[in-house]
């Protein structure tokens, strides 16, 4: 059975939370895991570097010199590319397009192949609740502490929830989201994944 440690908010172990297999259990793929984190990041990648082409760039409507007869080569435009302040030949453009075309199966069992990893590694912790009155950086930062995390987590809440953004926010490495918006390259790019236990179960109902 797969299941993973249960603690208190004040870091206190309180019992193992049983996962669905089917879910937490896949052995990993990494050739399928690179390929989907690869197009994840170059669908978010936009094209910043842009160059302008001979037509593009200003100015050069006139012929340099005659085309004939003055001993050297012949030109048409001073906005030619073999000209300095020319357009350029084949430079980058800014409508370059990098995004890549994802399976939605692959791109699922990815994710649940990484989150599956992380079980493996006890890497990956459930939450009884996080409740406090004063809803500060502060008290978060401290909790943290006291529960077996990385420097760097990710924190798996099972909707939105402005007072435990307002606790998160500040605090260098991590990073809350909601069971929607749990993706590839964030369960790779945090060490330790920490799900509330309301979590568990509504991600377990979104991809069962």
């Amino acid at each position: 059975m797969t299941s993973i440690s249960l603690y208190s908010q004040d870091g206190k172990a309180v019992g193992e939370l049983a996962l669905n297999e089917a879910l937490f259990g896949i052995k990993p793929n990494k050739a399928l895991v690179h390929e989907v984190m690869v197009a994840q990041r170059n669908n978010a990648r936009r094209s910043i570097a842009s160059t302008k082409t001979k037509g593009e760039v200003s100015g050069g409507g006139k012929k340099p010199w005659k085309q004939k007869g003055t001993g050297r080569a012949r030109q048409g435009s001073i906005r030619s590319p073999q000209w300095v302040g020319g357009g350029i030949a084949f430079g980058p453009l800014s409508e370059r397009n990098f995004s890549q075309k994802v399976n939605k199966k692959a791109k699922r069992t990815a994710l649940l192949m990484a989150l599956s990893d992380k079980v493996l590694d006890k890497k990956m912790i459930a939450i009884e609740s996080i409740k406090t009155e004063s809803p500060k950086t502060k008290v978060m930062a401290e909790m943290i502490k006291k529960l077996p995390l990385d420097r760097n987590t990710l924190l798996v809440a099972p909707a939105s929830n402005p007072s435990l953004l307002r606790m998160v926010r500040n605090i260098p490495n991590v990073k809350l989201v909601t069971v929607n918006s749990v993706n590839l390259n964030d369960v790779l790019t945090y060490r330790s994944v920490a799900f509330l236990k309301d979590a568990v179960a509504a991600f377990e109902k979104i991809y069962a």
